[in-house]
This record gives C-alpha cells, structure tokens and sequence, in this order.
C-alpha cells in the first residue's frame, strides 16, 4: 500500500480512519473494473489509501456446490459464477455444473448448518472484523474463532498482497497491520451484493467500530451483462444472471436511511466493460470524502424505532396500573364484603372505584406527572408506580367510607 509506510504503535494517538465501500450490481456490469479503477486512482489523492476484498478470490469455488436437496424442501441450489455470483439461488433443481465442475458426488448439508457459501461469507465478515479491530486499536492480528483457517489464510494472502500486513507477519511472530501514515483507508467490497441484507450486514459492522459506510451500485442493461458475459473465458448461464436481474435489491435511500450514502451509476452498452473506469468521476469521490467526514454513530437509532420503543414502555406500564389497580378493588371489595356492607352500597362501591381507576389509566396514558404526599413519601419516581401508590391510597378511603357509615 503505497501510504503504508511505519507500524503504528499500540496506543499510538489519533484514530484511524477506515472506510467501507461497496460494490454492488448483476455479474459483468463492470464492478470489479471499477473496484481495480479505484485502487488505482485513490492512492493517487493525497493521504489516501485503498485495498480491495474481491468476494471471488476470498470465497472458494467449493463453498458454491449445491447441496443435497432435503425431501419436500424448496430451498433452490445455489450458482457461482467467475464474476462473483455469489451464492445466487437457482431455480429449484438447477445445478451449479453449469457454472463449476462439482466433483463425483455433492456435498450434503446438515439441517441446522447454514448453507456453505453463507457461512463462508459470514466467516469473510468476521476476518474483515478482526483486521479493522487490530488496525483501530493497534493489537496484533489474530484469528477469529469461529473463522476456518483456510478462510483466515485466504484473508491474510489478500491483505499481504496488498500491503496491509507487516513483514513479519510471514516469519509466523503474529501478524500486525502496517496502518496508513496519514489520511484515510478505504476498503472496497467488490461482489454482486444482490439482496439489501447482505450489504445491510457490512453496514452493521461499520456502525460497531463508527466508520464510514458507503455503496456504490451499477446499474446495467440485463442484455449488455448476457453479452459481456459470453465473452468471458468462464461465462455464468444465462439463467444464473437473468434469475439474479428478478432478484436484485436496489439501494432505496428514501425506505432506507442506512442507505443514504450510496450513488447509482450508470452502465453504458456495449459489450466491454472499459468504459466503466470512467465511472471514477469526481462525484464518486465526492460521495466516498462525504462518509467520512459523516462516520457512523454506534448505536444510532431512528427516530421511528425510539418512538416505537416509547409506545411500548407505556404500554407496559399501562397494563401493569391496571393489572395492580384491579387487584386492589378485589381486596377492597372483600374487605367491604367482611364488613357487611349492604349489597347496594356494594354496588356503589364498585362503580366508584371502576371510576377512579378508569381515571388513573387515562391519567398515565396523557402522561399526567403522579407527584402527590404518598408518592414522596415512598420516594417513587415511576409514573406507574406513583399512579398505583395514589389508587390504593384513595381506594382505601372510599372503602372506609363504606365500612364506616
């Protein structure tokens, strides 16, 4: 990496700044021509730094062989493809020997294993979480548990050949991250990224660590990919990309405000993919310089969800009131009954404290502030609890007032 020059220090100060980027679109709609375009060219802007995770070389072919079908399952087999096709589902009873050449016999999945190619793209995420952790903290670089060490190797080969891994981390005395010496790291996630929840997933992990998140998607003619397609020395079936073209999930920035740092872009026709190097426009760099200057906040919520979670503690707390209050008219009505109370006083009794508890209940529901002597007295801040203490107190002055006529 060409800004990579010094080992940071553990505790060194200043944070580093790391921003996540990715590629999405149908296979041959010119992502990773972009992606190599980027790495090129970002470098090239004072400070900056780029690497790149190509889904392609980090996932094994195998990971793809589809599964043994289960009796009565209509989970599809899934397709890969050179171009990153990445766990792409088929039409139920297709086979991924359009596309790679499964050995004798395929694979069998466990029911409560997750397919390969999803546990192998979780595993890609959790190698991606453990360099970003060493390179914010300064701590060597090590495994993550749940990683296979093909998966970690495959990882670190990447991150090596692109200059991200010091030295000797090839001698075997723990692998330490050469950081940017100053200015910005991006990293690009080059694969096809076709449905909202797996970029949402990356999305996720920058939020964790407050880093920058942004997507840049490609749009291109269905036809154009087909024809790009076939000239490829290893071209996917047709039916792979046509199934991926029903199934792919566009950035929405108005549903999505996760997705708000994302650009569309433009494919144009023809059946090569150098024109897509163009697409590295100063509005591309506009967008990845804005989500850095905007990295995530952890734990951000939407002003939705904090409303939702309002609604609901209020709800809580409503239906316990009530819960308690009518537990309290129960024992107010036996207590009157041990006492001889005439049946139609009885029934008086029962309308006036019904009335008071109705009272209550709306009281919480407006948000009334229970402040009375009997909540200080009991030092209760809860409304809920205030409210309680104030209908039991009442209550039992209507009870006696019943009792001692």
């Amino acid at each position: 990496m060409a800004a990579a020059e010094e080992e940071e220090e553990p505790g060194s100060a200043g944070r580093a700044r790391v921003g996540l980027c990715v590629l999405c679109g149908l296979p041959a709609a010119g992502k990773s021509t972009l992606a190599r375009a980027l790495r090129r060219q970002l470098p090239q802007r004072p400070g900056w730094a780029c690497a790149l995770l190509t889904y392609d070389e980090l996932i094994p072919p195998e990971a793809f062989v589809p599964c043994e079908p289960e009796a009565g399952s209509e989970e599809p087999s899934s397709l890969r493809g050179p171009d990153g096709a990445s766990g792409v589902s088929g039409s139920p009873g297709s086979s991924a020997a359009a596309a790679w050449e499964p050995g004798p016999s395929p694979l069998r999945c466990l029911p409560p294993q997750l397919p390969r190619w999803k546990r192998s793209r979780r595993e890609l995420l959790q190698c991606l979480e453990s360099f970003l952790l060493a390179l914010l903290t300064g701590d060597p670089l090590s495994r993550p548990a749940t990683a296979t060490q093909p998966a970690w190797e495959r990882f670190l080969a990447c991150c090596r050949q692109q200059g991200l891994l010091s030295a000797e981390s090839h001698a075997g005395a723990g692998n330490r991250i050469l950081a940017a010496a100053s200015g910005p790291l991006y990293l690009i996630l080059d694969d096809n990224f076709y449905y909202q929840s797996m970029r949402y997933e990356v999305y996720q992990l920058a939020r964790k660590y407050s880093l920058s998140f942004c997507q840049l998607f490609l749009e291109c003619p269905l036809e154009c990919c087909l024809q790009r397609n076939r000239l490829r020395s290893q071209p996917l079936p047709d039916q792979t990309i046509s199934l991926m073209a029903n199934r792919i999930e566009m950035p929405d920035l108005k549903k999505n405000a996760w997705e708000q740092n994302s650009l569309l872009l433009q494919s144009l026709g023809g059946t090569s993919e150098h024109h897509c190097a163009t697409g590295l426009t100063e509005q591309i760099i506009s967008l990845l310089a804005t989500a850095l200057e905007n990295p995530l906040k952890q734990n951000e919520e939407s002003t939705e969800h904090k409303e939702a979670d309002r609604a609901l503690c209020a709800a809580s707390a409503i239906h316990q009131a009530d819960q308690a209050c009518r537990r309290i008219i129960s024992q107010a009505m036996r207590d009157a009954k041990d006492n001889n109370v005439l049946p139609g006083e009885m029934k008086s009794l029962a309308e006036e404290l019904s009335k008071l508890k109705a009272g209550l209940l709306e009281d919480l529901r407006q948000g009334s502030n229970w402040k009375d002597q009997v909540c200080l007295e009991k030092q209760q801040s809860s409304p809920a609890a205030c409210g309680i203490s104030s209908f039991q107190h009442q209550a039992t002055k209507v009870v006696n007032k019943y009792i001692f006529k």
